[in-house]
C-alpha cells in the first residue's frame, strides 16, 4: 500500500527480521508484521510468517488483526477530543455524566467479602479512568478474589450486553481501592466508551468512525469484520504453555474470546478491547499523534498524553505479574520511566501499550521513534518477541545516527 512505503533509507533491520523469523521457525508465532518510523517517515515495513499457518497463507500488510487493548488508544483519543471541545474536564467526577457511578463504596484492605467496605473518600474522575487509577477492576487478572467472582457472575463481560448494561453492573459493586491511590488495569476504558456515548449522543462505534477512523483513513478498523473481508482476518493461536512462553507449539483458537467473535455485530462496543484493525490503520493512528504534520489532537493535548499520571514512585502492577518497577501510566498508555533489562537502555520516556494477542504500538519522543507490531498469539503482550523487536529497532536507529556522526 502506498501509505506503507518506506520513505527513509540507511537503517539496518536485517537483525530484527532474522530474529522475528526465528520465532516463526521455532513455532512460537504464526506471523508478525511491523512498521517503524522516525518522525513520520517509515524506515522499515515487513511481514514474516503466516496469516493462516495451516493454509500457509503468507502474512500481508492488509491482513486484519484482533487488536484487543490497542483499542484503548482510540478510546482515549475520543475522550480527549471531547475534552478539547470543552465538553468534559479531566478532573470532572464521573457522576456528572453517569450518575450511578457516584457515591462509591470501597473494599477495605484485605477484604474477602463484598460487604466489607468503607465509603469512598472522593469521586472517580475522568483522569483516573484514563490512567487506570479509579479503583475499578477487570475480572481477568485476579481469580479467586471476591471482586473477580462478582464481576464474572454478573456478566460484566457479556458481549451481548451494551456499555450501559455494563455500567449498571459496575454501579452495584465496590471499588477495590480508594480512587487515585493505586493502579489496576481495569474496565475503566469501557466506562470511557460509555462516557463518549452519553456526552456525544451517539453510539461509540459511530462516534469513533466519524471523528477518528474516517478522518484518518482507517477503513479496516471496527468492531466487526465485514463478510467480504473475513478472508483477511488473521488466524488466532494459543501457545503451548502459558507459563513457558518460549515452549514451541501453537494451537488454533479462532473462537476466542467467544464463538464467532468479530464476524457479526454484537451489542458490546468495548472501548477497552473490541476493535479489529490493520497495520496500515494503526500506523495512521500513531502517525496522527506525531509532530511534523496534521495531528488528531492538539499538540498541547498530546503533550498531556505523554505525562505520567501516577504519584512519584508508584508503578503499574498486574495481579499475575506483580509490580512493574520503572513503568508508569499516562492518559493513553504505559510510560517507561526507568528502562528494565528487557527494554532498550534508551527507552526512557517511551509511551507504549498493546493488546493481549501481541499487537503493540510505541512512541519515543526523545528518539523521534515510533512503531507498530501486529501478531495473534494469546498472552503475547509480554512475550519475549516484542521486547526483542523493540530493542533491535532502537539499535537500528542508534547505529544509523552514530554512522552519520562518524561520517560528518
Amino acid at each position: 500500500m502506498e501509505d506503507l512505503k518506506v520513505t527513509a533509507s540507511g537503517y539496518d533491520f536485517k537483525p530484527a527480521r532474522a530474529a522475528m523469523q526465528r520465532y516463526i521457525d521455532n513455532n512460537l508465532l504464526s506471523g508478525i508484521s511491523w512498521a517503524v518510523m522516525t518522525g513520520r517517515d517509515l524506515i522499515d515495513v515487513n511481514c514474516v510468517g503466516w496469516a493462516d499457518k495451516e493454509a500457509q497463507t503468507p502474512l500481508r500488510t492488509d491482513h486484519i488483526f484482533r487488536v484487543f487493548s490497542n483499542t484503548k488508544l482510540i478510546t482515549s483519543c475520543a475522550v480527549l477530543l471531547l475534552f478539547e471541545e470543552g465538553k468534559l474536564g479531566l478532573d470532572d467526577p464521573i457522576e456528572k455524566f453517569i450518575p450511578q457511578l457516584g457515591n462509591r463504596r470501597v473494599l477495605r484492605p484485605g477484604a474477602t467479602s463484598l460487604d466489607d467496605t468503607e465509603p469512598a473518600k472522593s469521586s472517580i474522575t475522568i483522569r483516573q479512568l484514563l490512567s487506570h487509577s479509579s479503583g475499578l477492576s477487570y475480572g481477568f487478572f485476579d481469580p479467586g478474589t471476591a471482586i473477580y467472582k462478582a464481576l464474572n457472575e454478573r456478566g460484566v463481560h457479556n458481549p451481548m450486553t451494551t456499555l450501559a448494561d455494563m455500567v449498571d453492573v459496575l454501579a452495584g459493586l465496590p471499588l477495590i481501592y480508594q480512587p487515585g491511590t493505586s493502579w489496576e488495569y481495569s474496565l475503566a476504558t469501557d466506562v470511557l466508551g460509555r462516557l463518549v456515548e452519553v456526552i456525544s449522543g451517539q453510539s461509540f462505534d459511530k462516534f469513533i468512525k466519524l471523528r477518528i477512523l474516517d478522518p484518518l483513513g482507517m477503513a479496516d478498523t471496527g468492531f466487526v469484520v465485514p463478510e467480504k473481508d473475513q478472508g483477511r482476518l488473521v488466524a488466532y493461536y494459543a501457545g503451548a504453555d502459558l507459563m513457558e512462553p518460549m515452549k514451541p507449539g501453537l494451537t488454533r483458537t479462532d473462537n476466542s474470546p467467544f464463538p464467532g467473535a468479530y464476524l457479526r455485530p454484537i451489542a458490546r462496543l468495548s472501548g477497552g478491547g473490541g476493535l479489529v484493525s490493520t497495520l496500515h490503520d494503526m500506523v495512521a493512528l500513531v502517525r496522527s499523534l506525531l509532530p511534523g504534520g496534521p495531528t488528531l489532537l492538539k499538540p498541547e493535548t498530546i503533550a498531556q498524553m505523554l505525562t505520567n499520571q501516577l504519584p512519584e514512585g508508584q508503578w503499574i502492577r498486574f495481579a499475575t505479574m506483580g509490580e512493574q518497577p520503572g513503568k508508569a501510566f499516562t492518559l493513553a498508555g504505559g510510560l517507561i520511566v526507568k528502562p528494565t533489562p528487557f527494554d532498550h537502555p534508551d527507552a526512557a520516556g517511551e509511551l507504549y501499550w498493546g493488546g493481549v494477542a501481541g499487537t503493540q504500538w510505541w512512541i519515543s519522543p526523545k528518539h523521534n521513534l515510533a512503531g507498530v507490531m501486529m501478531a495473534q498469539r494469546q498472552m503475547a503482550f509480554v512475550h519475549p518477541f516484542s521486547f526483542e523487536f523493540k530493542r533491535l529497532a532502537y539499535d537500528a536507529v542508534k547505529q544509523r545516527a552514530e554512522g552519520m556522526r562518524a561520517s560528518a
